[in-house]
């Protein structure tokens, strides 16, 4: 049985809860093209509350509501852009805005800025004031910059730490106008226990955490995404590379993607410079006295077919043994498992599961 919910006079219907996950009103809306801001939210870190910029007006409740944790009920008359609605969000991101050293122009995520989009739909050109603060970077990590001057306090860098990941680094510290992100009791990222799996950086919505490895290489328009599948492992978790020309900018996760759902842990977002490096083999090398000669793959794949076959017909198959190599996807390593076992008839077969 479905309900509907009226959206700025469009009835929609949405299932009962619990058959489609519960949805909120944010993510009603959303799948049905109307545009609602929010910064703490996150589809992967659930409803947060915080950033209050996701507020919508629903007809018979006397506060605003803040849409990412709304559930929706048969009938509720909810209204997105009312003048009400829109003063107060105008208010919260001019807020951030001035509470901020935002420098958009000179931002590595100018133009992929969820805070900058909010200003954008809600008119504001500059902050109506400004409150200067310094805070300085921490640039102490290997592979991610923290700024908390461009920090606006979702806290989605903290639940994606704690409980997507599990590393539990990150944090709030401090009170007030004092409050900020930490690492572990307040040090610097990179003496922390932080890992640098990046998913902080992922989730944040601002330029707060960025990948150093992409800084001033590229502007967010200037790339095109190319998906694959990330070569450290088995497990298959799904990459976007971000490539200007033929130059990988940065790596993300790609969201709702199985097995890894935008998750990715330090080799697989940041390893990628192997792909540049002049030792690379190019094309099969085959012994001969005390060096190699390139070959063809017909070559290589004769030679080793005939090897095998002489040693099996002079010592038995389980003269023979293979190890699967661990980059492989686990796909490759089971065909590999079925030539071993079906076609060398030989049980001499393992993989190694780590890099």
């Amino acid at each position: 049985m479905s309900n509907t919910i009226i959206i700025d006079g469009q009835e929609i219907a949405f299932d009962l809860p619990g058959k489609s996950g519960n949805k909120t009103v944010l993510q009603i809306a959303r799948e049905n093209g109307f545009y609602i801001p929010t910064l703490c939210y996150h589809q992967r870190t659930g409803p947060a509350s915080m950033c209050r910029v996701c507020v919508v007006e629903v007809e018979g409740m006397r506060a605003l509501q803040t849409s990412c944790s709304l559930v929706p009920a048969n009938g509720m008359k909810v209204h997105t852009a009312t003048p009400r609605v829109l003063d107060a969000r105008k208010v919260v991101v001019n807020l951030l805005l001035a509470n901020g050293n935002h420098e958009c122009l000179s931002c590595e995520v100018n133009g992929d800025c969820e805070l900058q989009d909010a200003a954008y739909h809600l008119g504001i050109e500059t902050p109506t004031f400004l409150i200067k603060e310094t805070q300085p970077r921490d640039n102490s990590a290997a592979f991610i910059l923290y700024d908390p001057g461009k920090c606006i306090q979702c806290g989605r860098c903290v639940a994606g730490c704690n409980d997507q990941v599990v590393n539990e680094v990150l944090d709030f510290g401090y009170r007030g106008d004092k409050t900020k992100v930490i690492c572990d009791n307040d040090l610097p990222m990179g003496l922390s226990s932080c890992v640098q799996c990046g998913e902080c950086v992922q989730l944040c919505p601002v330029g707060a955490l960025i990948d150093k490895k992409g800084m001033g290489i590229a502007r967010r328009w200037e790339t095109r995404k190319v998906r694959t599948t990330c070569p450290y492992c088995g497990v298959g978790c799904q990459l976007e590379l971000h490539v200007k020309g033929e130059q990988i900018i940065r790596v993300t996760g790609v969201e709702g993607a199985k097995p890894n759902d935008g998750h990715l842990c330090v080799k697989g977002r940041y390893g990628y410079d192997f792909i540049y490096s002049k030792d690379r083999l190019t094309s099969p090398l085959i012994r001969e006295g005390d060096g190699f000669r390139e070959a063809s793959w017909d070559e290589a794949l004769t030679l080793i077919a005939t090897k095998f076959k002489q040693i099996k017909d002079e010592s038995g198959a389980d003269a023979l043994a293979g190890v699967s190599c661990s980059r492989s996807i686990n796909e490759d390593s089971y065909y590999m498992q079925r030539l071993y076992r079906e076609v060398l008839g030989t049980n001499n077969i393992d993989n190694c599961a780590r890099v």
